[in-house]
């Protein structure tokens, strides 16, 4: 089984997904992570973010892999072609350079097919931006999930603050709109809210509220 779980930045998306997968025993998969791989190592290259084809080829050749502990579906760490980026691919750097790298048609085309052979057949959460519509139209339960902007950018700026990077909030929420805009209108794969998905506010739900509401969804599926 698939659950798909979709939405604009700092919706929630990672920390529910994870603490779901947890809950269920399911596989993880953090779908926006890959694309921050593949945009650190563009950027540590010094590959232009307007030359489609060098990032395609990048896309297709990078080797994002995932670690974690054992017996812990949810893996802890993040790499790129050997190399240890789970704190890197959070920088600011990265967050203003991931939307030109993901809208990208050839970047897309390498990283859906990395992510649908990641998953084999197990049952996993997937987390992203066009998981229900795209990646995994088929899959058994999809969940859009939203927040306030003033909600999100508090989250995005406690993140940010947390791994030792200090932005003032109105900068990340002029982020965070400028992420949404870029995200939902480019042409391929855009954000966007699958015909059968159950859509969720998580502004003022509390984690666990918004993991069982999801789980209540997977046991009827």
């Amino acid at each position: 089984m698939i659950v798909a779980i979709d939405g604009p930045a700092a919706s929630g998306k990672s920390t529910v997904a994870r603490a779901l997968a947890r809950r269920l025993g399911f596989a993880y998969l953090d779908t926006g992570a890959m694309y921050r791989a593949a945009s650190h190592v563009a950027l540590r290259r010094g590959v232009p973010l307007d030359d489609a084809d060098r990032l395609g080829a990048l896309a297709a050749s990078v080797d994002v892999r995932f670690e974690g502990e054992e017996g812990d579906p949810v893996p802890l760490r993040v790499f790129a072609d050997g190399e240890d980026v789970t704190a890197l691919i959070r920088a600011p750097a990265v967050d203003a350079a991931v939307s030109a790298v993901a809208r990208i048609p050839l970047v897309r085309a390498a990283m859906v097919a990395q992510q649908r052979a990641a998953t084999g057949a197990s049952d996993t959460v997937v987390e992203g931006r066009d998981i229900g519509t795209v990646v995994f139209p088929d899959a058994a339960v999809k969940v859009f999930l939203t927040a306030s902007s003033e909600e999100r950018a508090r989250r995005r700026q406690v993140d940010l603050s947390d791994a030792g990077h200090e932005i003032d909030e109105a900068d990340v929420r002029e982020r965070l709109d400028s992420r949404d805009a870029a995200d939902s209108a480019r042409e391929t794969s855009p954000l966007a809210v699958a015909e059968d998905a159950v859509i969720l506010d998580t502004t003022g739900l509390s984690i666990e509220q918004v993991v069982e509401r999801i789980a209540s969804l997977v046991r009827e599926a």
